[in-house]
């Protein structure tokens, strides 16, 4: 079996998460993950909250706190909310951790060393006003590519182009407001990226034929526009130092990186933070360097984001691995998405705009969520979440088409045969059908799944879930029992069988429902693991005799109340 290394972006510290975060990079990654741990991979998944930047330090200011007390604070609440949604991280860290502090310098020692880094003055904007220089985000103002006037000074959210603090029209302090603004000169250590331009074009150009159109296409984008240096220290006092061994002078003036040279750094750090914590009771099964250095050939890498983290990932980073001239894992397939936006806007804390993941578990359980952000993921294209299409999926997919069949077919049984599964008659036409049927939709779903395409995935389990529908429509058992109790028996027994093949193929999407699910059978040993498509034909897993208990509804219908109340709480369409 392979070994899988998967990462997602890291979120932000500042603030919950909306579910176009999720969808975007999170709740695939977990679902992947758990697809090939079924399969019986050896998979390590690895995220972490991205903690120094400006937004953080303005974040814990206007809460009143110390910043390493917020981020704390703060990463506890995330953590809670990515529990609720059952994101079965192998370790969740953090980018301030002392382990993320000693690669980032190590790599920021190899780069100097390598020739790719440089000391250079820059004139930078300084507040008088707040008595201090203002770096990246500390900067607001209208994008001078696309004239959006909330752009930042690092990069416009609107455009996606980065920026500079002095590319701004209209420039003002995020911390003051004051448009009172200077440029004075102070010096900064610049990452050489257009001497690195050559190296990067051609490692891209041998991976960009596998990776998703989206992906690709911006990276070859940023290349064909052409690397250019980048300042990769800020004046800030949270984050990495500057390490004084290399560059006293700044460490002296209280220099940190950049966040985003650190933060992609992080996914090595917390992998090591995964193997601190298991130092004394796990070490031999917890060698992070086996993940991260001299793995080309051992591990495959894949990293889900959002579209506004693509460059960074496919061609800022792979820059830094490859000045650091060392043997330090790159991404084998990125698997990029576009945007999920609220009724076609955009989700909003202020405007009071969009379902945020902690008031999404708040009214309904994660396995509603988790189906349908999948089953509607933005892959080739920006999707609109809208409560209209949110009730109609969960009813039809989840409550209709599989929580319906499983009641119904467990209630039946139990209420004509007793609380065991029931022998009947030996399979017939019918049953050979089915079996063909499923192993043939089974295949598909596999498929889609190791190419990761996840609407067509969802799309061939749902197709899962209607095949055992349109079986028991034509059994008919509730009809067949009055004249062939045998046959009748078959058919339920077949579709128990149908039951605990779904509680093990749908575990990567709703993993608490599949549990319960898997939960109705006392069986031995009963564990998840996949079911080939070849196994699947004979739709014999749980034998005759086999206890079973009905478990409780497994999903609710979203009533017409339901739907206003929510549109009412979270916003519905514009206006």
């Amino acid at each position: 079996m392979a070994r899988h290394l998967i990462t997602s972006a890291l979120p932000y510290i500042n603030g919950i998460k909306h579910l176009g975060n999720m969808v975007g990079s999170m709740l695939p990654a977990d679902v992947y993950s758990r697809y090939l741990r079924q399969r019986g991979h050896d998979v390590l998944y690895i995220c972490a909250t991205d903690e120094h930047g400006t937004p953080a330090e303005l974040a814990a200011k206007e809460q009143g706190l110390p910043v390493d007390a917020f981020c704390a604070q703060a990463h506890d609440a995330q953590k809670a909310v990515y529990d609720g949604f059952a994101l079965a991280f192998d370790y969740f860290g953090r980018s301030s951790s002392p382990q993320n502090r000693e690669i980032t310098q190590h790599f920021a020692r190899r780069l100097n060393e390598n020739g790719f880094i440089e000391e250079r003055a820059i004139r930078q904007v300084y507040s008088p006003t707040d008595g201090r220089f203002l770096p990246d985000r500390y900067v607001e103002g209208t994008c001078p590519h696309c004239g959006y006037d909330k752009a930042r000074g690092d990069q416009c959210e609107n455009c996606t182009r980065v920026l500079d603090p002095t590319d701004l029209i209209n420039p003002r302090s995020a911390i003051s407001g004051s448009t009172d603004l200077e440029v004075r000169e102070t010096k900064h250590l610049f990452l050489l990226q257009s001497r690195l331009q050559h190296e990067v074009e051609e490692w891209v150009a041998r991976h960009e034929s596998e990776w998703p159109h989206l992906a690709s296409s911006i990276a070859r984008k940023w290349l064909t526009e052409g690397l250019h240096d980048r300042a990769i220290t800020r004046d800030l006092d949270w984050g990495v130092p500057v390490p004084a061994d290399t560059w006293p002078e700044l460490a002296a003036e209280g220099k940190v990186f950049y966040v985003w040279f650190d933060a992609p750094i992080e996914y090595i750090g917390a992998t090591k933070e995964w193997a601190d914590a298991a130092r004394d009771t796990d070490p031999e099964n917890r060698d992070w360097k086996s993940w991260w250095y001299e793995a080309d050939d051992t591990v495959r890498y894949t990293e889900f984001m959002a579209k506004d983290n693509v460059p960074f990932h496919t061609v800022m980073f792979p820059a830094t691995e490859l000045g650091v001239r060392e043997p330090w894992k790159k991404v084998d397939y990125v698997k990029a998405f576009n945007w999920l936006t609220y009724y076609g806007g955009k989700f909003s804390t202020s405007q009071k705009r969009g379902v945020f993941t902690d008031h999404a578990l708040e009214i309904l359980p994660a396995d509603y969520w988790r189906y349908f952000l999948i089953a509607n993921a933005p892959e080739s294209d920006d999707s609109s979440f809208t409560w209209e299409h949110f009730t109609t999926t969960v009813n039809k997919d989840l409550a209709d088409t599989l929580g319906n069949f499983v009641n119904r077919v467990l209630s039946f049984s139990k209420k004509r045969f007793g609380e065991e599964v029931p022998a009947g008659a030996a399979a017939g036409e019918a049953e050979a059908k089915l079996g063909e049927e499923i192993a043939s939709l089974l295949a598909e779903y596999e498929t889609q799944m190791e190419a990761l395409q996840f609407r067509k995935a969802a799309a061939a389990l749902r197709a899962l879930w209607s095949a055992g529908n349109s079986y028991l429509e034509e059994k008919a058992p509730w009809l067949e029992i009055k004249t062939n109790l045998e046959g009748a028996a078959l058919t339920l027994r077949t579709a128990m069988n149908l039951i605990h093949l779904y509680s093990v193929v749908s575990e990567p999407f709703i993993p608490a429902s599949a549990k319960a699910m898997r939960s109705a059978f006392t069986l031995p040993d009963d564990t998840a693991a996949w079911v080939t498509a070849e196994e699947a034909k004979s739709l014999d897993s749980v034998p005759a005799g086999t206890p079973f208990t009905v478990p409780p509804v497994l999903f609710a219908k979203i009533t017409d109340e339901d739907l206003e109340s929510y549109k009412e709480r979270f916003g519905g369409a514009p206006e």
